[in-house]
């Protein structure tokens, strides 16, 4: 697994909810930080939210200290897909997505994925000072980002189940 082929994560739940009630929680771009132990906040940079918008994200990790980062909505079809690219869309350091898939009796499948590279990114450093540790390197961010997504759709789910 090489950070140049563009390594994926995902996690899926069953929401006991309707996509039109999960689809405000999934593009509230903000809520994430609630529940993930490195974003620590979003805010929009444009007055649209739709495709082409704009944001920052503020992120914390113990051994890369903290950063911010502009991402750029690159879908957004209401209520089944959410996707922003980090960096340059045509050449993002990450792309992340929500996709809402609705299911018989009501639910919601939500699933959360994202892709790492191609273009650089905090993981360039350690790859490039120990390129035979690589798969590890990239193996142990993807398993961030996967413990990350699974408490975002816990609280997302949680938080549309409980609403009236």
């Amino acid at each position: 697994m090489r950070y140049a082929d563009g390594p994926t994560a995902d996690v899926t739940v069953l929401v006991e909810a309707p996509p039109e009630r999960v689809w405000p929680l999934v593009t509230d771009i903000d809520l994430p930080a609630r529940f993930s132990s490195e974003l620590q906040g979003a805010r929009w940079l444009d007055e649209g939210r739709g495709l082409g918008a704009r944001f920052v994200g503020r992120n914390q990790h113990p051994v890369a200290g903290t950063w911010e980062t502009t991402c750029v909505v690159t879908e957004c079809a209401p209520p089944r897909a959410f996707e922003w690219a980090v960096g340059d869309p045509d050449f993002p350091s990450a792309r992340w997505r929500f996709d809402l898939d609705p299911q018989p009796g009501g639910g919601t499948r939500l699933r959360q994925w994202v892709r790492i590279g191609p273009a650089p990114s905090g993981l360039t450093p350690a790859i490039e000072a120990m390129p035979d540790k690589e798969e590890r390197i990239v193996a142990r961010r993807l398993d961030e980002h996967r413990a990350n997504m699974a408490a975002t759709l816990a609280g997302i789910k949680d938080l549309a189940e409980s609403a009236p």
